[in-house]
């Protein structure tokens, strides 16, 4: 506990502003200000951190620093991001005072303040702390930079911008992780057809531009990156196209490394490569007010896209031109207006690259899914990286629903460190003044309230056909008239305006019904279920599919009878905790009419309710996001939040540059100031006596008894800062009874309760070290014992032999008549005439018996140990495995192994081994179900051994980052060289009149290395080899591995020089066209 007279921790060294004698934004502002610039980034509020951009790369998470924070108490040490994945990955498990409970990490910030980053820095803790012998690990690590690639964008505020949100949860079996589950949530489609100026498309655009070779490009049916209207025909600079390139190199590492199949990447790029192509389709009226056909320009573009689509060129343009209904059995076609048609197109490119996230993230879940006894308890931490709030120049649906989300966790913060804090002391009747702060929940209410909130009216709207965005306007400022936080526009412009917390946001109201529908063509989804490329046709099978991020919640079948509930009304802070009954199941597809997202009870089972969410009618997109948020909500306000509040220093990104009017605005509108006060004064810890009573008791009864005698008389800020509220009452629903801790006790109780456990050990070895050294003495003295009376039986033993040899000596001395000699007689055979072994004598009880002296053959001498010969049957059995190892070698692996001149490597004979001084390291290599191989703790994966082992000649292996020089020298006593792979029978090749592989000639060590290629190309397995890789491509010389590529299609090729010759044709004629003018 605190010592007398001291308040806890101090300002200054330790950065925690709650400890500031002086309180005021001034004083706030100045303290972060002298941190920054001293590179500080990181500041405490109490149990809360404020992180701010440094906009560049600093040292403070390598491997040293990470060390340094993987215990519990970390309040010696400044502030960090690790400190904060320690605590809450600490009080998953149950330490620091509190029982095992589920957490949350909620990071928030404007777009640019640094949260991607420091979702990364805290996977990379966590995974850490629990480090496991598994590549679980790093797999779980490499899910950011390929959700990066294909989610994030560079935008006017920040150059890797987050567009979509994602909720990352962990689960762990006690303190290893067993699995992962990522949610997504409103990824920006509409960047893939239009960027606003300044920005770009989503990163794997430009990444595939810069890292695929030539040979790569014209598989896929790529050609200059300046022709591409969906990238707007900007690329980068050198210096940037080489950054992109390694990025690229990482993207497809990662999707190694997680597990996906080497034609599921192909047939991926293959359809980003269609969505480029479709872009640059245009169209052009065939008569005036007539239908619409592909202008001449384009014809090779859309011939591009089908090809790479896997679809068939008219089926695809009669998608574009035209809409088929079947009304009474017959067949209406309506053609499309230039205008339709160009929506149709961008339609189909923004739902191909929808689905195409959709199922990278369900493939992660599947493959990073926990494996364990569904029976066994799991706990989870969770991090939600989410879209920061933005005001652009142009502000559009997708920015209404992210300033949306921004509502939803602002308010989830000030209902748990105002709200409920708040309510606690008015509820115990804890004196208190009170604290305001900014209350959101009216903008919720204007966004969310049924039937009259902003996205209730939108979807009324959305459902008329002859409904406009001029309709949506015009509702929208007569039912808000006179709401403070809705400004219609002035004029006849379409917007309207919002007043969020963070600021009021105009929105151009252009786009907002047809954007809510999230229509698709009707015939788009026959047309790709029947393509040719396989991942193409999943995407729109629908049941194949795990896209719907509805169905993401917490099913029914999750929630067990005696599960604790915490139910939350948007009136008032009153928390109320319930036990789960039988037929009472916790829904999430129901909001409140106040419009606040929070989770309640209905008394009806209703099985797969969240899979019905879907089922009857067409969700908007707005319903659909609305449902996800209260889905996410649900999940964070059933497990224990800590908070981090990232900061953007300035608008222009540069390093060591702090504007104090921009962090003065996020100060305001975060409420830190109000968060500064009520975490000095407050009291952030309040468990419940019985809570802290089973805890503390798990400890000790003693140690617990005293702390209850100690802050017993307490009843207001005591000298430890602890106050006991009703001592004397007893524990009942109607009274209860609580305890009140500042934020440094929970900590602090820890270290006390630490001290104990540590001090219960040393007790428990003392005590078993004295018990164990009394057992050992007296089974001491019980063998002296025995051993001694032993030999007092021996000397017994000896005494009587020495008598009895007395006596018959004596009987000896006596005379005795010499009996008569009789005549030698000859034996007909000298063999019996042999002296016959002795009898043995019996042992005598102090002899110990050998491992032979019962063999059970009495007639078959016992064998000399270590030199048992095997059976008939076991050498069989080994050979027959053996057999089969080397003939799925010799099937699956000789042809990656093999180096280009056909010789094996020197290192075959073993595990792959480092030597170093005086010791031989090995590293354990793991084959992936996606045929990569990996060393364990590893972050990259390699398409074959032979490209292992090149690359880390030249890379370290972690931890000790030592690389491979020469083979271990390790030596044998068989000879490990080509003979190894003879006698086996790879098919049977009789019918075919083959030669069987086993009598084919082997080639040794010592043979020349086209030999060696020329017995392996006789097989039958290298002619499987062969056939397969007709359709691929040699690869480049920065790749070592063979990658697959998709067959080229005829159409593609002829495609492609269509595209050049137009664009021949066109260079040719401007010349003269600038002539003519």
């Amino acid at each position: 506990m605190v010592p007398p007279g001291q308040r806890g921790p101090q300002p200054g060294a330790a950065g925690d502003l709650a400890a500031l004698a002086e309180l005021d934004e001034a004083a706030l502002l100045a303290g972060l200000r002298e941190r920054f610039l001293q590179q500080h980034i990181y500041t405490d509020i109490g149990d809360i951190l404020v992180a701010m951009n440094p906009f560049q790369p600093l040292p403070l998470y390598g491997r040293e620093v990470s060390e340094r924070y993987r215990r519990l108490q970390t309040d010696a040490l400044p502030p960090h991001i690790f400190a904060v994945a320690s605590r809450a990955y600490h009080a998953m498990l149950g330490r620091g005072g509190g029982g095992p409970r589920n957490q949350c990490i909620l990071i928030s910030g404007e777009s640019g303040a640094g949260k991607t980053e420091s979702t990364k820095l805290l996977l990379q803790h966590i995974m850490n702390l629990c480090k496991g012998n598994s590549q679980l690990e790093q797999q779980i690590l490499q899910v950011n930079p390929l959700l990066e690639a294909f989610g994030n964008a560079q935008t006017v505020m920040n150059d890797n911008s987050s567009r979509f949100g994602k909720y990352i949860q962990l689960r762990f079996q006690k303190n290893i992780v067993q699995g992962a589950k990522l949610s997504e949530y409103l990824l920006e489609k509409s960047r893939v057809v239009q960027q606003d100026t300044g920005e770009r498309n989503f990163h794997i655009f430009y990444y595939m531009f810069a890292g695929l070779s030539s040979e790569q490009k014209e598989m896929y049916g790529l050609l200059d990156p300046s022709l591409y209207r969906y990238i707007s025909g900007r690329f980068g600079t050198q210096e940037v196209t080489e950054c992109w390139k390694h990025k690229y190199q990482e993207v497809r590492n990662a999707l190694d490394m997680v597990g996906f199949q080497e034609q599921e990447q192909v047939d991926m790029q293959a359809i980003l490569a269609g969505v480029l192509s479709l872009g640059n389709v245009t169209f052009e009226p065939e008569e005036s007010n007539g239908p619409v056909k592909v202008s001449e320009a384009s014809q090779g573009w859309l011939k591009a896209a089908a090809g790479q689509f896997g679809v068939q060129e008219d089926e695809l343009l009669k998608c574009l031109i035209c809409t088929t209904s079947v009304t009474r059995g017959e067949q209406i076609q309506r053609f499309h207006t230039q205008q339709q048609a160009e929506d149709a197109r961008d339609s189909i490119a923004k739902v191909a690259y929808g689905r195409v996230f959709g199922w990278i993230v369900c493939k992660i879940n599947e493959l990073l899914a926990e494996n364990v006894n569904p029976e066994v308890e799991l706990r989870e931490i969770g991090i939600l990286d989410i879209f920061g709030f933005e005001n652009f120049a142009v502000n559009r649906f997708e920015q209404l629903c992210i300033n949306l989300a921004n509502e939803q966790l602002q308010h989830f913060f000030n209902h748990h460190i105002f709200q409920l804090e708040q309510a606690a002391y008015k509820e115990e009747g804890l004196p208190w003044e009170t604290i305001t702060f900014n209350n959101n929940e009216p903008i919720l209410n204007l966004l969310l309230a049924k039937p009259l909130g902003l996205l209730s009216l939108l979807d009324e709207q959305s459902a008329f056909p002859q409904a406009t965005d001029k309709t949506f306007v015009d509702k929208l400022n007569s039912s808000f008239k006179g709401n403070l936080h809705f400004q219609p526009a002035r004029g006849h412009v379409l917007s309207f305006s919002i007043i969020h917390y963070a600021g009021k946001v105009q929105y151009a109201a252009r786009g907002f019904l047809e954007k809510n529908r999230d229509t698709v063509p009707a015939n788009v989804r026959g047309l790709f279920i029947n393509s040719v490329t396989p991942l193409l046709s999943v995407l729109f099978t629908g049941k194949s599919l795990c896209v719907s991020i509805m169905s993401q919640g917490p099913s029914w079948r999750e929630l067990s009878v005696g599960m604790r509930l915490m139910c939350f009304t948007s009136g008032s802070a009153r928390v109320t905790l319930g036990m789960l009954q039988p037929g009472v199941v916790l829904l999430a597809s129901t909001i409140s009419r106040t419009g606040t997202l929070m989770p309640h009870v209905k008394t009806k089972v209703i099985p797969g309710a969240d899979d019905k969410f879907n089922s009857t009618r067409k969700q908007s997109a707005g319903a659909q996001f609305r449902h996800s948020l209260m889905v996410l909500m649900e999940r964070m306000y059933s497990a224990n939040p800590h908070f981090v509040r990232c900061i953007k220093p300035n608008n222009q990104k540069e390093p060591g540059v702090l504007d104090n009017q921009v962090v003065l605005l996020q100060l305001r509108y975060n409420g830190l100031l109000e968060t500064i006060r009520i975490r000095r004064d407050g009291f952030s810890w309040r468990p419940s006596f019985e809570e802290f009573a089973e805890r503390s008791s798990k400890t000790s009864e003693y140690f617990f008894l005293d702390i209850i005698w100690e802050i017993t008389p307490i009843t207001r800020y005591g000298q430890y800062g602890i106050l006991l509220v009703k001592p004397g009452a007893p524990l009942t629903k109607e009274r209860k009874s609580r305890l009140f801790f500042k934020y440094w006790h929970q900590e602090q109780l820890a270290k006390c309760l630490e001290r104990l456990e540590r001090a219960a050990v040393i007790i428990q070895k003392v005590f078993r070290g004295f018990r164990c050294k009394k057992s050992f003495l007296k089974l001491l003295a019980e063998l002296r014992a025995e051993a001694q009376q032993l030999q007092e039986e021996a000397e017994r033993e000896r005494i009587q032999q020495l008598a009895l040899a007395a006596k018959a000596q004596e009987r000896n001395s006596l005379p005795v008549p010499m009996p008569r000699k009789r005549r030698p007689q000859s034996s007909a055979h000298p063999s019996d005439q042999l002296q016959q072994p002795p009898v043995p004598r019996p042992r005598s009880k102090l002899t110990e018996s050998t491992p032979f002296d019962n063999f059970l053959n009495p007639s078959v001498l016992p064998p000399v140990l270590g030199t048992e010969e095997r059976t008939g049957e076991e050498a069989k059995v080994r050979k027959l495995k053996r057999g089969a190892t080397l003939r799925w070698f010799t099937e699956t692996q000789a042809q990656k192994v093999m180096q280009d001149d056909g010789v094996f490597p020197s290192w075959l004979h073993g595990m792959i081994s480092r030597r170093g001084e005086g010791r031989c390291r090995h590293y354990m290599i793991q084959v992936q179900p996606n045929a990569r191989y990996v060393i364990l703790g590893e972050d990259r994966a390699h398409a074959s051994l032979t490209e292992l082992v090149r690359y880390h000649q030249s890379v370290g292996i972690q931890p000790f980052m030592e690389i491979l020089t020469v083979p271990c020298g390790q030596k044998s006593s068989e000879s490990l060289n080509y003979k190894n792979l003879e006698s086996l029978t790879l098919s049977s090749p009789a019918d075919k009149g083959e030669t069987p592989p086993e009598k084919q000639s082997c080639p040794s060590v010592a043979s020349s290395s086209t030999s060696a290629l020329q017995w392996f190309r006789r097989t039958k397995n290298f002619q499987n080899q062969q056939t397969q890789d007709k359709s691929r491509t040699k690869p480049s010389s920065g790749e070592s591995s063979q990658r697959a590529f998709p067959r080229l299609r005829s159409s593609i090729r002829l495609a492609m020089q269509e595209i050049q010759q137009v664009q021949v044709a066109q260079t040719c004629l401007l010349p003269v066209l600038l002539g003519l003018a």
